[in-house]
């Protein structure tokens, strides 16, 4: 099985470079089934239904969310009826959405988990407990599983990588918006990358407007973040995974700029 996953969406560039870019990464790697994270998507905070057809009318089979979820409200209206969006798991027992879904397409089935990291985030529930009850009930279903998780810091993700090794096909990272070099299969088979990068514009910080942040910065004053415009940088990874073993087999991480289109 191929798979394209698609680091984090940010606002109205990053949807512009998904739509330039998809085509053309579809042609290169054939994949069955493309994910992405989709929780900056909106103005770079939430998502809306608008954009999750958007994207799907585009090819993108199932989308992960992260910290962002809930940040437009329109979200609790659908998300409960939307199979192809999983909000993290171990949010508390009750709050819409699901954590973990299967994705079938081009006659393939994977299984995607969302998770969120603690450290530097909102305390919530255990996400390496969360994984060892999903992971029991998704090997049952398919043994293509990937595993997005969420989170700040490397050392938390690294940890989760170990953790899951030998139970899911891949563990990449999101919500750092800077794609890592340490992409790797693990001892026992399970693909990593700690951070899988972002897709929208290379002119600001982490896609936001860098005047903006840098004001932050300097005078620790409340300030809006707003979307950066102007040229985008694109980044994504592609696995294949052995559809008898459910291990990974091959990594390729994605990085495109729009002025360079160099794709390595």
């Amino acid at each position: 099985m191929k798979v394209l996953f698609i680091g984090d969406i940010v606002g109205n560039t990053g949807r512009k470079a998904v739509k330039t870019l998809l085509p053309e990464l579809k042609s290169k790697y054939n994949p069955h089934i493309i994910i992405a994270n989709a929780e900056n998507a909106a103005g770079g905070r939430g998502v809306t239904a608008a954009i999750i057809k958007e994207f799907a009318d585009l090819g993108v089979h199932g989308f992960t969310m992260g910290n962002h979820t809930w940040d437009n409200r329109d979200i609790f209206e659908w998300i409960d009826d939307d199979k192809r969006v999983v909000r993290p798991a171990n949010f508390p027992p009750g709050t819409p959405g699901r954590g973990m879904t299967t994705i079938k397409a081009n006659g393939k089935e994977l299984v995607i988990l969302n998770l969120q990291g603690r450290t530097f985030l909102p305390a919530i529930d255990c996400p390496f407990r969360t994984a060892d009850e999903l992971l029991e009930r998704a090997g049952k279903q398919s043994k293509a599983i990937l595993v997005d998780f969420h989170a700040e810091a490397t050392s938390e993700k690294i940890a989760m990588g170990w953790h899951l090794d030998g139970r899911a096909s891949f563990v990449v990272g999101t919500h750092t918006h800077v794609q890592t070099n340490d992409d790797t299969i693990l001892p026992n088979g399970t693909g990593y990358l700690t951070d899988c990068g972002m897709v929208g514009s290379k002119e600001g910080v982490l896609g936001m407007e860098r005047d903006a942040v840098l004001r932050k910065f300097k005078t620790q004053l409340p300030v809006r973040f707003t979307v950066c415009e102007g040229k985008w940088h694109f980044h994504a990874v592609f696995v294949e995974i052995d559809d008898s073993t459910g291990k990974a087999v091959r990594i390729n991480k994605i990085r495109i700029r729009e002025d360079e289109w160099i794709m390595s």
